[in-house]
């Protein structure tokens, strides 16, 4: 069942919410992506069946919650997480973020550390607004976002391009986490796909070197790709929940 938070910032955010026993698991999604998705559909089944309590929620701009997708950035998203983490959960949660929601889950646990139990990062993409699409952009595309304000990029998940604005790589500029220092101090596994077109394997590798962790495992998928949403991928996902949930009971 969909419920509304209203945030500080005035923006409707869709969320739906299930008891259970804590730590509790939060799953943010990827960019475009909502909370209807495979994984975090897969995700509310296997916590009902384990009595764990579980939110999910879609960022202002996608899925079921209010805004245009094209106003939003990275640092709006992250404060919807935050919001729906603070308002709607008791004590530490696990992060389960996938692709675009494992940067997400970084920049929470960096601002909320204590709110965090475990973070399990699917696919993640950290900083990928820097070094997927600006290093990716030719120069007459950077032209265009720099002069109109946006670019149209094709989808392989949609019909509709993606429209990939000014706002949201200058801010995403200012939210990156590969740049500095990063604590984790709690149990974290990243899962990868080797045929991942979207998020390379070099990049969980990186996210693999950068943080302090006492109790960080990357597992990677041979021939897995981006979705990362086969019976044997959402396995994995299970897997992992389980081991940083583990670490922390």
């Amino acid at each position: 069942m969909t419920e509304y938070l209203e945030t500080a910032q005035g923006r409707r955010i869709a969320y739906a919410r299930q008891p259970g026993a804590g730590p509790g698991v939060v799953f943010l999604g990827g960019f475009k992506s909502d909370m209807r998705g495979t994984k975090a559909e897969h995700l509310a089944d296997w916590a009902a069946a384990n009595g764990r309590a579980y939110l999910r929620l879609d960022y202002s701009g996608h899925g079921e919650s209010g805004g245009a997708f094209e106003d939003g950035a990275i640092g709006d998203w992250a404060e919807d997480a935050m919001a729906a983490i603070t308002g709607l959960t008791a004590g530490p949660q696990v992060l389960v973020g996938s692709s675009m929601g494992g940067w997400i889950a970084l920049l929470v646990a960096r601002e909320m550390p204590a709110r965090v139990a475990g973070l399990v990062g699917i696919a993640a993409a950290p900083d990928f607004t820097e070094n997927g699409f600006w290093s990716g952009f030719t120069e007459e595309q950077r032209a265009t976002l720099m002069d109109a304000g946006r670019v149209a990029l094709p989808s392989e998940y949609d019909d509709a391009p993606y429209v990939i604005t000014r706002r949201l790589i200058e801010d995403g500029r200012n939210r990156l986490v590969l740049d500095r220092p990063l604590a984790l101090p709690f149990p974290v596994r990243l899962l990868q796909g080797t045929a991942d077109a979207d998020v390379p394997v070099d990049w969980a590798m990186r996210l693999l070197d950068h943080p302090e962790s006492p109790d960080l495992r990357l597992t990677l998928v041979k021939g897995a790709d981006h979705r990362f949403s086969t019976p044997d991928c959402l396995s994995l996902i299970e897997t992992a929940i389980t081991e940083v949930l583990r670490g922390r009971t």
